[in-house]
């Protein structure tokens, strides 16, 4: 590895681990791209997820489709009217997350997306409202870092003429970097250099002619002087066709097979757990016979490196289940039996809470599929030493550069077809999006300047309370609009509390962001500035303090009671937001009593976002409200209240509003004409329960020995 690369894959490897901008990381075919992602996955200690386009992709990269993730439909996402069904017409609600995936979403610092050159911008605008409804609203994706890994002169995003018809008003490509929740963010691109897969210097120059749209009449000659007419190689020099469009593939692999006199044999995939078809690495059946030619479909995980995805070898012999692979310039055959591939879904661990890979699929079959042909869509991120390009019927961008750039040297490859230059589509947006990428590398001053800012976003996070103030803020008014039926003081203490936490908290928070701001300016490296680590110490000492106190106190005397399910849901669901707010605020100032530490505070923040299983329930006013004369009477009549309008299924405030019955068991009426004075009641009401609820409350008024004279009445 040159020091050049070793520069550029260090500067990715800290942008992305020391730092929250968004990332493109770009890079020629055979530029190291996939290795990055193997050693970042080992390596990070952010909490990450893998996610690509395609269920092959996923695979290969050992992660999920943004589709299943995400749960999203295969239609456009309009950005003023969300998902489009299949007619376009209507807008298609996004499917309700699970607590684990939403524990998943409210905790992950890192969404890595491999094969972004296939992503649709309306696609990554539609896992932004997803990581915005579950993570933070106010941020683009949520606040959650994106690192994509691809290769835009390679294959484009699949857009069909009627959704471009829907979506071409907001976008002006439908490419990735066209996203509106993208270009909110001000994401970097790094592109690594130094190539792996070539190493002839005439070769790479060629390829980067046709990348950059500067094919001339000498390239074009040069690379047309690999046209040899009606080439026909021997199986065992290990050619394989590249095609634009898969009936041609197949139909070259079952002529090539059928010529081979020596019978077949079938290999079956053992399939279990869940592992859609449209990710099977090979064929669920896979024919095989002793002379054909094949293409190993999996890298070699043994300490021996035999093999690799895109090696071409020839059946020599297949006994008791292991076909014997022999290929171009080795002695040793390669003997191989059936391998497994996992599908993975993420979930959390019990006890560590870490974001973990779990296994709910298994796709086993020998790694091998029939390689004489082969699409140039399935060739992308494959290696070969020889190759017939047939890319006279290209249609895409890309095609072409994919095609030529899978192989290793000029030498290499034969045109079954010479190659037109109006067949090589290079789309003038990606050559003016990467012309803005070269002209704007960043360098190291960029990723100091952004390391500081992102440690000074979380000190400034850390002292930050106003999601907290907005989540009570939103009680009060909540309380306030319905206080005419919610029984208790529910606004007024909200209110209260709201006015003290700005008083102790939100006040002195502000003051001390502004001594915050002078620690830093005197030294950036938050975690060697012992200044600042000694303010930020005590402040969470304070603030810890101030905040068990506050909402301890105030918590414990809000209730929610009332018979009108919407403004009782709407108000539990408020509280719940307000609780975790504050349960996560007071985790991270736990963790950073004794100084501020990334590490620390990270994992403080995301396994404080993870909502437990168990539910929040507000307190009724007859369990702790003081000023609620006759409890038992009040239950009493509710009771009765409830089973009424269960056996006239009838709505519970058709019998008796909750302040009616406040009323009754307040003022203990004893006659029909008391009882009508009750707000609530009125002549046929009165006829119809009267009878029942003065029996109950002479009843009660005896047993308590409550004489007429104390009566409110």
């Amino acid at each position: 590895m040159s020091e050049p690369d070793n520069q550029q894959l260090k500067l990715a490897h800290d942008f992305v681990q020391y730092t929250d901008r968004n990332i493109f990381l770009t890079g020629k075919a055979g530029t190291g791209k996939t290795t990055f992602l193997r050693r970042l996955r080992e390596i990070s200690p952010k909490r990450m997820i893998v996610t690509a386009p395609t269920g092959v992709a996923a695979i290969n990269a050992g992660g999920v489709t943004l589709h299943s993730f995400f749960q999203l439909p295969f239609g456009p996402h309009v950005p003023e009217t969300g998902f489009n069904t299949e007619d376009k017409a209507q807008p298609k609600a996004i499917n309700k997350f699970s607590r684990e995936k939403v524990n998943i979403i409210r905790s992950l610092d890192l969404l890595v997306i491999d094969e972004i050159s296939m992503v649709r911008a309306d696609l990554l605008d539609a896992v932004d409202e997803v990581l915005r409804r579950y993570k933070n609203k106010y941020k683009p994706f949520g606040g959650v870092q994106l690192l994509m890994i691809g290769d835009l002169q390679q294959l484009a995003p699949v857009v069909k003429d009627d959704d471009w018809n829907l979506l071409k008003p907001y976008y002006d490509t439908p490419f990735f970097f066209s996203s509106i929740a993208l270009r909110k963010t001000q994401f970097i691109s790094i592109e690594l250099k130094h190539i792996y897969r070539q190493s002839d210097q005439e070769f790479i120059n060629l390829l980067n002619k046709i990348r950059e749209n500067r094919l001339d009449s000498d390239a074009v000659e040069r690379l047309n002087s690999r046209f040899i007419p009606d080439f026909d190689p021997e199986n065992n020099q290990g050619y394989i066709t590249l095609t634009t469009h898969n009936n041609q593939a197949h139909h070259i692999n079952e002529i090539q097979l059928a010529k081979i006199k020596d019978y077949k044999q079938i290999f079956r995939a053992e399939i279990s757990g869940n592992f859609p078809e449209y990710s099977y690495p090979t064929d669920q059946e896979l024919i095989l016979k002793t002379g054909a030619q094949v293409m190993f479909v999996k890298n070699d995980s043994s300490h021996d490196k035999r093999f690799f995805n895109g090696k071409i070898g020839t059946v020599r012999r297949i006994e008791d289940g292991i076909v014997y692979v022999a290929c171009p310039g080795e002695e040793d055959e390669i003997d191989i039996g059936p391998v497994e591939w996992n599908n993975y879904t993420y979930s959390l661990d019990e006890k560590t809470n870490e974001i973990i890979e779990t296994v709910i699929g298994t796709f086993k079959q020998v790694p091998l599929k029939l390689a004489w042909a082969i699409t140039i869509h399935k060739s992308q991120g494959l290696t070969f030493d020889r190759a017939i390009i047939d890319a006279n019927a290209a249609f895409a961008h890309g095609q072409v550069y994919v095609a030529l750039s899978r192989c290793r040297s000029m030498e290499g490859i034969v045109l079954s077809s010479k190659i037109n230059p109006r067949s090589i589509k290079i789309d003038g947006s990606v050559l003016g999006f990467t012309h803005e990428i070269e002209n704007n590398e960043p360098d190291e001053r960029q990723l100091s300047e952004s390391r500081q800012a992102f440690e000074r976003t979380l000190i400034s996070e850390l002292n930050d309370f106003s999601s907290i103030q907005r989540r009570l803020d939103y009680c009060t008014r909540l309380s306030r609009d319905n206080e005419n039926i919610l029984e208790g003081k529910p606004a007024e203490i909200a209110k209260e509390a709201s006015e003290i936490l700005f008083m102790d908290i939100i006040d002195v928070s502000r003051k001390f962001s502004v001594q915050l701001d002078r620690l830093f300016l005197q030294n950036p490296d938050t975690e060697n500035n012992p200044r600042l680590n000694e303010r930020i110490s005590k402040a969470c000492l304070y603030y810890s303090d101030k905040f068990e106190a506050l909402f301890t106190h105030y918590f414990e005397k809000f209730i929610i009671e009332t018979d009108n399910k919407a403004v009782r849901k709407s108000l539990k669901d408020a509280l719940e937001r307000l609780c975790d707010e504050t349960e996560l605020k007071a985790a991270c100032l736990e963790a950073c009593k004794s100084g501020f530490s990334i590490k620390t505070y990270m994992e403080a923040r995301a396994n404080a976002a993870i909502r437990k299983k168990t539910e929040r329930t507000p307190k009724s006013s007859v369990e702790i409200s003081d000023e609620l004369l006759n409890p038992d009477l009040f239950i009493l009549i509710k009771q009765w209240r409830n089973e009424k309008a269960n056996e006239l299924n009838i709505p519970v405030y058709l019998i008796l509003p909750q302040k009616s019955i406040m009323e009754l068991s307040t003022k203990l009426p004893q006659t029909p004409a008391e009882l009508k004075a009750v707000k609530g009641f009125g002549d046929k009401k009165v006829q119809r329960f009267g009878a029942e609820l003065l029996e109950m409350i002479s009843d009660y008024c005896g047993e308590k020995n409550i004489k007429s004279t104390q009566l409110k009445f």
